[in-house]
């Protein structure tokens, strides 16, 4: 399947690895420490205004940990795991995890534009949510269905993502280029029920505990102003 297999497992595998006791692997787990960035705010956004809600489509590897970050994020009304840069017909979990479909794991946002602007999503995406100069990967996760990409909804947003790729290039923040993709988005489509909600559905998971509960701290530390408490769950919103 992929180099990751064994930290990232097909779903009746992967459950095997949900309940082994933390005991067992603490020493290990202590020493995660997931790359956050402190970055400027985009010189180039979109004005908040009152108005319809919007959506933002990214990919930054494992969408367990990507949805978990923004399921705190203020205005967010609903953050989505699926694929997007495929078709339909191959959007499964099973079928993307081989990497030959082109979909990427993905979010699709759903966002207050009065509350938050696409410039402060993307912020928290480039700083907390993924690494954006890993190639094609994320922690131990390989393959280009874990790449990192902005898939733009239309040329407001690819002006503002560009703008900001450009703005953080030049400030060398990273220590390295991004490597974050952009591509129109001709689909989104939602990923099976048992990945909704993942993080915070599996906290003491060994794989959420090392490559994703970081991002959380990370978050809340590093943008405290556009951090929620309460996250706003897929689960929820079906109730």
């Amino acid at each position: 399947m992929l180099p990751s297999l064994f930290t990232r497992l097909i779903p009746p595998l992967r459950a095997l690895l949900v309940g082994v006791p933390l005991a067992l692997i603490a020493p290990t787990l202590a020493a995660a420490a997931e790359p956050a960035f402190a970055i400027p705010a985009p010189a180039v956004d979109l004005p908040k205004a009152a108005g319809p809600l919007q959506t933002a489509v990214l990919s930054g590897g494992c969408f367990w940990g990507v949805q978990g970050v923004f399921e705190h994020l203020t205005g967010v009304r609903q953050a989505l795991s699926g694929y997007a840069g495929g078709v339909k017909s191959t959007a499964s979990y099973e079928v993307v995890s081989n990497g030959g479909t082109g979909h990427a794991e993905s979010v699709q946002i759903t966002y207050d534009p009065q509350k938050v602007s696409y410039g402060q999503i993307l912020q928290v995406y480039f700083s907390v949510a993924h690494n954006p100069t890993q190639l094609n990967r994320q922690g131990p996760d390989v393959g280009t269905q874990y790449r990192s990409s902005i898939f733009y909804a239309n040329d407001d947003q690819k002006k503002v993502a560009e703008s900001y790729i450009a703005q953080l290039n030049r400030a060398g923040v990273f220590g390295a280029p991004i490597v974050t993709q952009l591509a129109p988005l001709k689909g989104f489509f939602p990923a099976e029920g048992y990945h909704q909600d993942y993080l915070l559905l599996n906290p003491t998971s060994p794989y959420i505990v090392y490559n994703d509960l970081p991002k959380i701290r990370n978050f809340q530390k590093l943008l405290p102003v556009l951090y929620q408490s309460k996250a706003v769950t897929v689960t929820e919103l079906k109730h």
